[in-house]
């Protein structure tokens, strides 16, 4: 017998008595839900500095509060949920909102935006808005963003929310949607009002929620001096400490009479992002003081350690009953972990595969999932993703590989 008519005679016992073997074995495979993986934190923390009703580091204000921005984790409070003024850093949810708005596409950076008598008739701080001239949302935010101007604010309210009442309502909504508990608010701008009231803890969601959804505004929150108006109009920043903080990307300050001093910083080292809360400090100098003294707190004592790359290969995972034997492993997502200094260095990684993997397989069907260890607690977990899709072995594609095999052996 030739060695063609051989593997002929071969394939052809294949086709017949293939198909029955595959309904011997066959079982259903249930593939995992993708989970939402947000970075953990390492127990390692000291609970020393979260402790609300103490103030270990001294500082000289009513409330205050320090959290890493990705994730939210608390590394710092001090009377974190007390209700107080937020004077201008009210004006935190009145850009996430404007972000909102853009990300819709009810309005664009271009959109001109008018000035009314009321928006032109607020007092404190003003970029001297009137009723004949329109500005860009572009110069708007600057001006809300750099010199807290609040005729911009009011304008931007009336445009989007109707009425600055409307606008007020979808921030008292938006506020209770993210769990601000502690929040009513009564105006977009910040003066004082009987009732506008939110804490340091609210505060640091807004700001958290803002960074981490639209990073863009930095571009607007680390001006340090610009202008408007063909260089009529002089802007320079009310945060002190975008020029004087190393890593400094933003965010807000607030002060009134009543409200006295306050601030939402943020600022990144290092992978690091961390956002510093302070309220009614009682000058000035103090309200800057105190919130480097947090981020300087955070940056000495934590570190952000990132773990996976989204996408990134892992490991090659054997697939039974399938056109390909096997597939590829990677990250679902990017993954990482806020961990206290001196201890990062002990990390392990547990691979864990589900059994009897089968096709067909989809890509980003979740095969698996990496367990990170710091200590012997698990820090952080991310799901493993094919990396492409595995058809079940069936007599067509059998057929097709038969018959391309076939062909491929009579040609030579």
């Amino acid at each position: 017998m030739s060695k063609k008519l051989f593997v002929i005679l071969n394939i052809f016992l294949l086709i017949l008595f293939f198909p029955l073997s595959c309904l011997a074995n066959y079982s259903n495979y249930i593939w995992s839900s993708n989970k939402d993986i947000t970075a953990l934190t390492s127990s390692n923390i000291s609970k020393e500095y979260i402790d609300d009703s103490s103030n270990p580091l001294k500082l000289d204000c009513e409330s205050a509060i320090l959290i890493e921005q990705t994730t939210g984790k608390v590394l710092y409070s001090s009377n974190s949920h007390e209700k107080l003024r937020p004077a201008s850093v009210t004006k935190v949810m009145s850009i996430l909102l404007i972000m909102d708005a853009i990300k819709s596409g009810k309005i664009n950076y271009d959109t001109q935006i008018p000035c009314s008598e009321n928006a032109a008739s607020m007092g404190g701080s003003q970029i001297w808005l009137d009723t004949t001239e329109t500005l860009s949302v572009n110069d708007m935010l600057k001006a809300i963003c750099v010199v807290s101007a609040n005729d911009c604010v009011v304008a931007m309210a009336e445009y989007i929310g109707g009425t600055e009442e409307g606008f007020v309502k979808m921030m008292n909504d938006k506020a209770k949607s993210l769990g601000m508990n502690d929040t009513t608010f009564k105006n977009c701008h910040g003066i004082d009002e009987d009732g506008h009231e939110t804490s340091s803890y609210d505060i640091s969601i807004m700001s958290k929620e803002l960074l981490n959804n639209y990073p863009q505004i930095t571009k607007y929150t680390t001006i340090w001096n610009d202008s408007l108006r063909n260089g009529k109009s002089e802007l320079v920043n009310t945060n002190k400490l975008v020029h004087n903080y190393k890593g400094c990307t933003g965010l807000k300050t607030g002060s009134t009479s009543q409200a006295l001093f306050n601030l939402s910083a943020s600022a990144t080292r290092d992978n690091l992002s961390l956002i510093a809360v302070v309220m009614k400090a009682p000058t000035s100098k103090l309200r800057f003081s105190c919130t480097s003294s947090l981020l300087d707190y955070g940056f000495s004592n934590f570190s952000f350690s990132k773990l996976a790359d989204k996408g990134n290969f892992v490991q090659t995972i054997s697939v039974s009953k399938g056109t390909t034997s096997y597939t590829n492993a990677v990250f679902e997502d990017d993954c990482g972990a806020l961990i206290a200094k001196g201890h990062d260095s002990n990390i392990d990684k547990i691979i864990s595969i589900n059994n009897d993997i089968s096709a067909p397989v989809f890509k980003g069907d979740v095969i698996g999932s990496v367990s990170f260890k710091l200590d012997g607690e698990i820090i952080d977990t991310v799901n493993l993703v094919s990396d492409n899709n595995i058809p079940k072995f069936n007599i067509f594609s059998m057929n097709k590989k038969v018959f391309s095999n076939w062909f491929y052996l009579l040609r030579k």
